[in-house]
């Protein structure tokens, strides 16, 4: 077995230690939905009592209709750390050092950074997106980000197995630099924290609805039906997650850093360019794309900065930046010809 074989057996590890980390992951969330379920009925179990005594000395019971409002404030539902969280952690710690090695494998294999087609660059952005949230998780528990990391890191590497696979071969002339390692490494790092704030802001997005209808039930005056069944949602797990403006606050980071790192990837990628064919910008697809990107995340930041987007405006701005990301890696890559076609497919 040579080492290309040896780098695919790891890869097929890596995948199926992900999908017990997955499975791991949604165990936790089950129990947090579990233990919002009983917090609330402890809570209604005490205050209906309450609400009836008041009701009997007030005339009236519309202090039945408000009892939910007091157990879905942010951090008011209490939450143990399961076991299931613990093995979720440690089997994805497990998985990118099987991962790491059918990276490390596959480039000694090709005797070169293992980055130089779609496969490779695949293999390489996932690992760093899983790099990325596991230095996270050490300044800011978001474990329970666990099921979304490791279910995209799943899809992504199992495209990358099943459509983009091709056989170790030489570079072509134009990536035979040393800005490949720089420029394409760079922007593999940078998806990783764009990735981690892109999931960050979509349970933001779930939370803010959350927390808006959890206002709408403890407002004066009937509850709308439609905001009922939202509180309501089975999506319960998010009453024992961080508030929408905390993760907001994190996603916001986090996007800072990938954008610091995508301008630098605009930047190395044009001096790259006049290396290789004497201009620093031709308006290829991909030249194009990555401006796209890096104008959505400026349009963000600034937004946010100077302008006072908050709320699911801002949560909006950087799932739309993160689509961009995606869309240039599977689609311009693949679909898109130019002087950056070096998918190898």
């Amino acid at each position: 077995m040579n080492l290309n074989e040896l780098s695919i057996l790891s890869l097929y590890s890596a995948m199926a230690v992900y999908a017990l980390a997955f499975i791991a992951f949604s165990f936790d969330l089950a129990k947090r939905s579990a233990a919002v379920n009983q917090a609330q009925g402890e809570e209604l179990r005490s205050t209906a009592a309450e609400a009836v005594r008041s009701a009997g000395a007030s005339g009236g019971t519309a202090t039945l209709t408000r009892i939910s409002a007091r157990i879905v404030n942010d951090a008011a539902t209490p939450y143990g750390r399961s076991p299931s969280l613990r093995v979720g952690v440690s089997l994805t710690v497990l998985a990118w050092l099987i991962h790491l090695a059918a990276d490390v494998l596959r480039g000694l294999a090709a005797g070169r950074v293992p980055w130089a087609n779609m496969y490779e660059f695949a293999m390489t952005g996932t690992l760093l997106i899983v790099t990325v949230f596991l230095i996270v998780l050490t300044r800011a528990d978001l474990r329970f980000l666990g099921t979304f990391i490791t279910g995209m890191v799943l899809v992504l590497l199992g495209i990358a197995a099943l459509r983009f696979y091709v056989e170790v071969a030489p570079l072509p002339p134009a990536l035979q630099s040393a800005w490949l390692v720089i420029h394409v490494f760079v922007a593999s790092l940078g998806t990783g924290f764009f990735a981690l704030g892109f999931a960050l802001s979509g349970v933001q997005l779930l939370q803010f609805k959350r927390e808006a209808a959890v206002s709408a039930v403890g407002a004066p005056g009937p509850v709308p039906a439609d905001t009922a069944s939202a509180w309501k949602n089975p999506l319960r797990f998010l009453a024992t997650l961080p508030s929408a403006a905390t993760l907001e606050n994190l996603a916001y980071r986090v996007n800072i850093i990938g954008f610091i790192l995508w301008t630098f990837t605009l930047m190395a990628g044009s001096i790259w360019a006049e290396k290789a064919w004497g201009r620093y910008w031709g308006w290829d697809t991909k030249e194009v794309w990555t401006f796209i990107i890096w104008t959505i995340y400026a349009g963000y930041i600034h937004a946010r900065a100077t302008r006072g987007w908050r709320g699911s405006r801002s949560a909006w701005l950087a799932i739309v930046g993160f689509s961009a990301v995606m869309f240039n890696f599977g689609i311009v890559n693949v679909f898109f010809k130019g002087l950056h076609s070096y998918s190898g497919l």
